[in-house]
């Protein structure tokens, strides 16, 4: 099984402004002893697919997908999403990336009210994933998978339940976000493993989502509070996770993810490389 890792592991959510390079990213991922990486936000590697399939070849990586962050509250952005996810199709399948993993923006949403959609503006969201599935999929042959994400409005079993029934989208399931609001992880993707395309391994420090769970602190908060810790340390049995998905089968991507905490004694290198490590132990 293919491991990847991904650009946000570092920090990098944005094109522009990060405390990394592309090619010092690329250097340290393959460094930790991953073989796969997504793409990250989109401008971030380099857009010129000659140019990155060589960068790639020379740290004998192979790009897994991709995952793309739109605003899916907001009803008049279509045009613009649809116009990026075609770029975006055309770079990945240029690099032979067979996956496209869309998710909602938390930070579009007012304070108090992430991931609030009224009837119309969940209406909205599902046309344009409809929309996203026929181009993406039809045009030019990818998967597309969607993935719940805390402080949206695609997060609890509820709405992914929506979701689901409502599109024919598959998931990108993330077993840190499902867990962060107490959620049963194995449960969950035993009951709709048919539908999860995609696999973001995260975890959760159960005393920091103690915490958000009873008030004292919010979602954007507690992200430098620590609470998606390395996978070894956290409430989700990570090596129960690896063994559902071997055991019915799965052949998606796995992808590792790691959000830094502001206090973290550990660099992003060697966070990655410990739960590469974690995983491999799990899965000899």
């Amino acid at each position: 099984m293919l491991i990847g890792n991904a650009p946000c592991s570092w920090g990098i959510n944005y094109p522009t402004g990060n405390r990394y390079t592309w090619q010092q990213y690329l250097d340290e991922v393959a460094a930790a002893g991953y073989e796969g990486t997504e793409l990250g936000p989109f401008g971030f590697l380099p857009k010129d697919a000659g140019l990155l399939r060589d960068e790639l070849a020379r740290r004998k990586l192979t790009l897994i997908g991709a995952t793309h962050v739109h605003t899916f509250g907001d009803t008049g952005s279509k045009p613009r999403f649809l116009a990026t996810l075609r770029d975006l199709s055309a770079l990945l399948r240029d690099l032979g990336a067979r996956h496209l993993v869309i998710m909602d923006e938390s930070n579009w949403y007012p304070a108090g009210q992430e991931g609030v959609l009224d009837e119309a503006g969940w209406q909205g969201l599902t046309d344009m994933i409809r929309d996203a599935l026929h181009l993406v999929q039809d045009e030019y042959g990818l998967k597309l998978s969607f993935h719940p994400h805390i402080g949206t409005a695609v997060e609890r079993e509820t709405q992914i339940d929506r979701l689901l029934a409502d599109t024919q989208i598959d998931l990108c399931f993330d077993t840190g976000h499902h867990a962060f609001w107490d959620q049963d992880v194995l449960a969950y993707m035993d009951r709709v493993m048919p539908r999860i395309a995609y696999m973001h391994l995260k975890n959760v420090d159960p005393a920091v989502r103690a915490r958000v769970l009873r008030g004292e602190l919010t979602i954007a908060d507690s992200y430098g509070a620590g609470v998606m810790c390395p996978l070894p340390d956290g409430a989700v049995d990570i090596k129960a996770v690896m063994r559902l998905l071997a055991d019915r089968g799965f052949d998606g991507p796995v992808v590792v993810e790691q959000d830094v905490a502001a206090d973290a004694r550990e660099t992003p290198l060697q966070l990655a490389a410990r739960n590469l490590a974690y995983v491999k132990e799990i899965a000899s």
